[in-house]
């Protein structure tokens, strides 16, 4: 797998995941209808199927989704919560996909 179709394939799982937990939050925190805790549950089911797709040890995989999971939160702050992220927070962003990227392009024997 190349470092591009990894890092869109965290992308997708990224956002599964973000979908999955906003919708029961919006049902519960802002009156949304019930029938969002279905596509919820769905993405969040999708999410888990996602994170399968790597070749590499679960652990490994999570620990670097980490990086894009926070680089896409906050993109999802901003374009759907209407937040603007600080220089604190790209900065944050910043250091955690260099971490991502130290995890993803290690040496492996």
């Amino acid at each position: 797998m190349t470092l591009l179709s990894t890092v869109a394939l965290f992308v997708l799982t990224a956002l599964a995941e973000i979908i999955g937990c906003y919708l029961p939050w919006y049902w519960l925190r802002q009156g949304g209808p019930v029938w969002l805790l279905l596509p919820g549950a769905l993405s969040l089911a999708l999410f888990a199927w996602l994170l399968t797709l790597h070749p590499e040890a679960s652990g490994r995989v999570y620990a670097a989704y980490g990086g894009v999971y926070i680089s896409v939160a906050l993109l999802w702050l901003w374009l759907v919560d209407g937040v603007r992220p600080t220089w604190w927070d790209m900065a944050g962003v910043a250091l955690a996909l260099c971490g991502m990227l130290v995890i993803i392009l290690a040496p492996r024997a």
